[in-house]
């Protein structure tokens, strides 16, 4: 609009702003299910006429452009971030994650690769509209209404029709969002929930859910809740015949126990060569001289590597709905290293980032450590953008381990690495690999390197502990906090290409590796066992002769070397009801009956899956109970 035109009214402004968002959120829609459903974009435009609708009623004449561009502007900012958060996440976000909204500065480099191109389009109207506005103002100094010039106003008949608009918009905008939220609610599967409700509402959605999980704190008798967990336990037997000692109970008693939480490791590249180049050496080495578990996978929710720490600590499931160490930091949590502690152990932790990043400043306390090392205690090599390298972590780790041993007092100790964290950008002076031509600067090539760079720095840990007289006296604990490679940034053909493997987009991505290397075994154990990170706190306490039964400790997870069958559950990266048996991945549609299963083996489909009902059904009770049993611990 130049000066000597007159201003277009509200009415005309009401319905582009209207028609913008529409459009943004038909983009997002597309972004995030690789299709728009026509039969449900009524759901987006909804709630957008909804709040549009009140705006124009309740806001002053004067104010009502300026009110409805700055709603586009802040739904614009929301759906770029939605975006962004979907690209770096691979899940819908609820309004829940603006809770941890502050940690993304500290990953901001991994944040930054994740956005994409077309991102920007939910910007592009504000960037010409501001442009526009400064070049106008520029072009004829300060924007100023000529004198004596009125909006334009519009006819009667456009007046009408205007008012009509408004009541459609509140009442059908209403109605219909009311009725989208309605319909998706006893929908188990996020995702399909989220693309028919539409975005807008499907926050609604989550803020009912939140409304009815009754907040952190639980009611109830936890005695109860445990009774309740006995009882379905004993539904499932996760071994035929049962009797006796467990196997392997107390084989490591006593001994030191260091377990190494691997930052984005997947199990793939285990066993693997590139070129003639051994990929993972160090921890194939240890996987054939101890128990190696091929088949476990990721369980983390939003708090990803934080809520590996805790789910490898309690055997509890994380809520999914934020990260468990903002949830339940000030909790006391049942835990290994609180079980060991009473056993005369002394437990750390160790994290090259500053202890407040994901609050771990609460969670450890909250988990019984003893104490941690954090960012201050490290050489800071300038690896990556947390600064010290695995290397630095594990020199520091060895030093202050050796001072226990030499008190005579055994230790527990977690060391989470992150020298493979996204977006695997290995220093030149730190590869050990040559990347060939073809996956040269490629994501899948800066991974690989970041693995086996993550693999050596290892063998520095394993060297060190031998140095001080550590290495027989310690069990040593590897497992993957979550995945590495997004689909959209690594095919399945590209892996399968490179390193002549099957590779699936689901059961590949979320399968991490287990390893458990103990002192005096005289040959390795391949446990085919499917297990999950629920199951690292059981498996280790009955190799260290701590029996959870006699503790009267309540785990969600099972000892893998005295099972023979299992079932894990999965959600935030999976739409809840999720499992994985030692047959398939099954993903939940709207219910069971809809949804998908995928052999482990083949990673093709499996048509009939109706005798998984009963897997479906009892973990989604057992999640559930974890739910309800984390509320009610005590707080400290």
């Amino acid at each position: 609009m130049m000066n000597d035109k007159k201003p277009a009214s509200v009415q005309f402004h009401f319905y582009i702003v209207a028609g913008l968002i529409w459009l943004k959120l038909l983009l997002l829609r597309g972004l995030f299910f690789d299709r728009i459903a026509w039969e449900w974009i009524a759901a987006d435009i909804a709630p957008v006429l909804l709040i549009m609708g009140v705006l124009a009623v309740i806001t002053p004449g004067r104010m009502k452009k300026a009110v409805f561009w700055s709603f586009n502007g802040l739904l614009s900012l929301l759906l770029f971030g939605a975006s962004v958060y979907f690209n770096h996440f691979g899940s819908v976000p609820t309004y829940l994650a603006l809770y941890e909204l502050h940690q993304v500065f500290q990953v901001k480099e991994s944040v930054e690769s994740t956005i994409e191109m077309i991102d920007y389009l939910f910007l592009a109207d504000l960037m010409i509209m501001i442009s526009y506005l400064l070049f106008r103002r520029w072009k004829k100094g300060p924007v100023q209404q000529r004198r004596g010039s009125q909006p334009s106003q519009p006819s009667h008949r456009a007046r009408r029709v205007y008012l009509v608009v408004l009541l459609v918009a509140i009442i059908g905008g209403g109605s219909l969002s009311a009725y989208s939220i309605d319909s998706a609610r006893g929908i188990t599967n996020e995702l399909v929930q989220a693309e028919s409700a539409g975005f807008l509402n499907y926050e609604v959605v989550a803020a009912i859910k939140a409304q009815e999980d009754s907040g952190l704190i639980g009611t109830g008798d936890i005695a109860e809740t445990i009774a309740k967990v006995q009882a379905l336990e004993a539904t499932y037997p996760y071994k035929d015949i049962a009797g006796g000692l467990p196997e392997h109970f107390g084989s490591q008693k006593g001994k030191n126990v260091i377990v190494i939480q691997l930052e984005a490791f997947q199990n793939f590249p285990l066993h693997q060569s590139l070129d003639g180049q051994e990929l993972t050496p160090v921890m194939n080495g240890l996987a054939d001289e101890g128990f190696y578990f091929p088949h476990v996978f990721q369980q983390v929710g939003p708090g990803n590597t934080s809520d590996a720490e805790f789910i490898s600590n309690t055997s509890v499931y994380p809520i999914a709905t934020l990260a468990m160490s903002t949830g339940f930091g000030d909790r006391e949590l049942p835990s290994l290293p609180r079980l060991l502690r009473d056993k005369g152990y002394e437990a750390y932790t160790f994290h090259v980032n500053k202890v407040g990043f994901w609050n771990r400043n609460e969670l450890y306390p909250a988990l019984g450590f003893n104490g941690y090392y954090d960012k201050g205690y490290f050489k800071n090599d300038q690896f990556n953008s947390f600064g010290a390298s695995d290397e630095q972590l594990y020199a520091t780790a060895v030093e202050k381990l050796a001072q226990l041993q030499k008190k005579g007092t055994p230790f527990y100790a977690q060391l989470v690495t992150a020298s493979s964290h996204h977006p695997f950008k290995v220093p030149d002076s730190f590869r050990r690999i040559q990347m060939p031509d073809k996956l040269q600067d490629t994501m899948l090539g800066d991974y690989l390197t970041a693995v086996n760079y993550t693999d050596y720095a290892i063998g520095t840990l394993i060297d060190g502990l031998k140095r001080q007289g550590m290495w027989e006296d310690t069990v040593l604990v590897l497992y993957g906090d979550h995945f590495g490679l997004q689909p959209k940034d690594v095919p399945e053909e590209q892996v399968e290409g490179a390193l002549g493997i099957k590779y699936d987009n689901r059961i590949s991505r979320f399968n991490i590796p287990l390893i458990i290397h103990a002192p005096g075994m005289k040959q390795g154990q391949v446990v085919e066992q499917t297990g999950g990170q629920l199951d690292v706190l059981p498996t280790v306490a009955n190799l260290l002769g701590v029996s959870l039964k006699d503790e009267g400790f309540t785990a969600f997870g099972h000892d893998l070397l005295n099972i023979d069958h299992n079932v894990v559950g999965m959600r935030y990266y999976l739409p809840t009801g999720s499992f994985f048996n030692n047959e398939v991945m099954f993903v939940p549609g709207k219910s069971f009956a809809d949804g998908e299963a995928i052999s482990l083996d083949t990673h093709e489909p499996v048509t009939d899956f109706k005798k998984y009902q009963s897997d479906y059904d009892y973990i989604l009770k057992l999640m559930g109970y974890s739910d309800e049993y984390v509320k009610l611990l005590p707080q400290r």
